[in-house]
């Protein structure tokens, strides 16, 4: 009866053990190493009650999976790490204020706090209801295959502009202070095509309309291959009848091969696979887009073509419409 419970007692030692050695080998695979501590932030005040954080990348042994911004040493937004940006909104008029960041990994790992910046709201403005005038002769510049450099003409506001936003396909990527008509954008990707538009904005964060679009594409990493993107697309609106026509029109990228079909996009979402048949067109293609959208309706509008692979290739710079206009 007693051989029983000497198995019993060998196999939980066994167990124990091999928990044990399990235990040692995570240890040795924790990831405990931090990422490092963002540079180059810059805390720039918006308007009266919110201030703009920017950032440079920070690196770690893994990978780098969020920023943390602080307000004088306590938390106050968190985002992932694909953005290098953040408005903090809810402050008060003329005061100072103090911003960090710190990098965080996958393991939980904070980096360092970056440096302190320092910034000082400005005083509430009088009753500002006047938007900035549209920034003219946006110029771009690609700088190598990860960075762009941008100019444009300045805007004038009733009261005084407060900042620049730099958007790439509409989606705000930089900012710089209303005194600086210049940006240097870094973080793209190799080979790739970009449409900017800049927007002057006010201390009552009234925004000006949208400069004029500019494209832009990087230089193509060593031995990548030449990009697949359409070339100089163009947009037009005209009317039917009750209805409205988008008429597109653009140049086919080299791709060895026919092109059978085009995926067209809309605000940034599929809207339909254009399929051209036994017979694709040669050179520059054209397609008619109709909708029943009113009058006025703002469209983005870029495309990118199936290649003979089967694969997609990439996108096309981005054209702005409006229905009506």
């Amino acid at each position: 009866m007693q051989r029983p419970h000497g198995h019993i007692a060998l196999a939980c030692s066994a167990a124990l053990l091999i928990a044990a050695l399990s235990a040692c080998g995570q240890d040795e695979t924790k990831d405990t190493e931090k990422p490092t501590a963002p540079s180059g932030v810059t805390a720039q005040a918006s308007s009266a009650t919110s201030v703009h954080v920017m950032w440079e990348k920070s690196s770690d042994n893994k990978a780098v999976t969020g920023y943390e911004i602080y307000r004088a040493g306590k938390k106050v937004k968190s985002v992932a790490a694909v953005r290098q940006m953040i408005d903090v909104d809810g402050l008060a008029a003329s005061t100072a204020y103090t911003f960090t960041v710190r990098a965080r990994d996958a393991a939980g790992n904070l980096s360092e706090p970056s440096a302190t910046v320092p910034v000082t709201t400005p005083a509430p403005t009088p009753a500002d209801h006047e938007a900035p005038t549209t920034p003219t002769k946006l110029r771009a510049k690609a700088d190598g295959s990860r960075a762009a450099h941008l100019s444009w003409g300045g805007s004038t506001d009733d009261i005084g502009v407060t900042s620049y936003d730099i958007y790439q396909e509409d989606s705000r990527i930089h900012s710089v202070p209303g005194t600086q008509t210049t940006a240097h954008l870094t973080g793209l990707r190799p080979g790739t095509v970009y449409t900017f538009t800049v927007r002057a904005r006010d201390a009552a964060d009234t925004s000006s309309a949208d400069s004029n679009a500019v494209d832009l594409t990087t230089a193509s990493a060593p031995g990548a291959p030449a990009s697949t993107a359409p070339t100089d697309l163009r947009a037009t609106t005209s009317t039917q009848g009750k209805e409205y026509a988008v008429d597109l029109s653009w140049q086919q990228p080299e791709t060895g091969g026919e092109i059978s079909a085009y995926e067209l996009y809309l605000n940034g979402r599929l809207t339909t696979t254009i399929v051209w048949g036994a017979q694709p067109p040669a050179g520059r293609a054209t397609y008619q887009l109709t909708t029943g959208d009113p009058a006025g309706t703002r469209y983005w509008v870029k495309l990118r073509a199936k290649l003979p692979d089967g694969k997609w290739g990439d996108f096309s710079a981005q054209r702005t419409v409006v229905l009506g206009h």
